[in-house]
């Protein structure tokens, strides 16, 4: 196979948190979106993150978690409820890491 033939645009996908304390919390389970492939830039950005240096890791996220249309969720002062954000991140960096 040639390299090329896997070049293509990114697609939205749908991402789904249905992990039982979510829907115990929030009574079902809660969808967003993402690109399926993501510039090589964001995967150096998440690469080089240590513990210590949350709110980066938060900015990068935020470019991550989109709506149906592809904008981004968390803008200006939205925040996500931790619980959320945590459970999206993990879900993020398990499907990107795919």
């Amino acid at each position: 196979m040639k390299l090329s033939q896997l070049a293509a645009k990114p697609q939205l996908i749908k991402i789904t948190l249905d992990d039982e304390s979510i829907v115990t919390q929030y009574g079902e389970p809660i969808e967003f979106y993402t690109w399926d492939r993501q510039p090589l830039e964001v995967f150096m950005r998440l690469a080089n993150q240590t513990q210590s240096d949350g709110s980066s890791l938060i900015d990068i996220i935020k470019t991550l978690i989109l709506n149906e249309d592809g904008s981004q969720v968390i803008e200006g002062d939205s925040m996500l409820p931790t619980d959320v954000l945590m459970a999206s991140i993990t879900k993020l960096t398990s499907t990107l890491g795919k």
